[in-house]
């Protein structure tokens, strides 16, 4: 399941929701990214997140889309948020669910790598010295080079 939404969310839920009759699931992971309150030495007082709506559904979909190609998933969730953040608030929510643990903790470590250098969001932060853009890191583009199949 994927959503992009500007409004929060709530983790029990959504965790209630994902497993909700899957009698066979064993195993959930998740990951929870929040508004940090500094980027690197400046300090962040707020993020705002764009996005171009439709585009970025169907890459999130084609993204869960493979992670259910690559493990036996019982369920899968992407819930991502759009427009402006104030520091410890929730971003994005991913959480896969599986009959063991291996493959739900893989297939959310795939989805959160490919969602930080294959999702269309764009992230602005406010510092002190101004609103600046963030740009892609190279670590993430290694992180999710290893899940490249040759």
């Amino acid at each position: 399941m994927i959503r992009v939404q500007r409004e929060d969310f709530d983790i029990g839920r959504e965790l209630e929701a994902l497993t909700r009759g899957k009698t066979g699931v064993g195993g959930v992971a998740c990951f929870l990214g929040l508004v940090r309150d500094m980027a690197g030495d400046k300090a962040v007082g707020a993020m705002t997140l764009e996005h171009y709506p439709g585009m970025t559904e169907r890459e999130l979909a084609r993204i869960e889309e493979e992670a259910n190609r690559r493990w036996p998933l019982a369920a899968s969730l992407i819930v991502h948020r759009y427009g402006r953040l104030e520091r410890g608030e929730r971003i994005v929510l991913v959480a896969t669910a599986s009959a063991h643990r291996e493959a739900a903790f893989q297939a959310c470590e795939f989805l959160v790598d490919y969602l930080k250098t294959k999702a269309p969001f764009w992230k602005q932060e406010e510092t002190p010295d101004g609103p600046r853009w963030v740009d892609a890191e190279s670590r993430d583009d290694e992180a999710a080079t290893r899940w490249t199949t040759d």
